[in-house]
């Protein structure tokens, strides 16, 4: 675990058969997102690449960046 340093998780919970016969992409949910994120930095200290996969976007990315920047101070 020490040697994680990046994620990239999915915006979606659907899995990934769900998501290839869906019309549309999940996106998810931001809020949920980052929460999520902040806990596993709260959990892996040396993690500091965070990003996105697939249903991500820039609204997800600022819940990322503001849920998780108070654990790097």
């Amino acid at each position: 675990m020490e040697r994680i340093r990046g994620l990239r998780a999915n915006a979606s919970r659907m899995s990934h058969a769900e998501l290839d016969a869906s019309p549309d992409l999940d996106t998810g949910n931001p809020a949920e997102l980052g929460r999520e994120y902040a806990e596993l930095k709260s959990r892996l200290r040396q993690l500091n690449v965070m990003g996105g996969c697939c249903g991500t976007d820039e609204r997800h990315i600022e819940r990322i960046a503001t849920a998780c920047l108070p654990l790097f101070r």
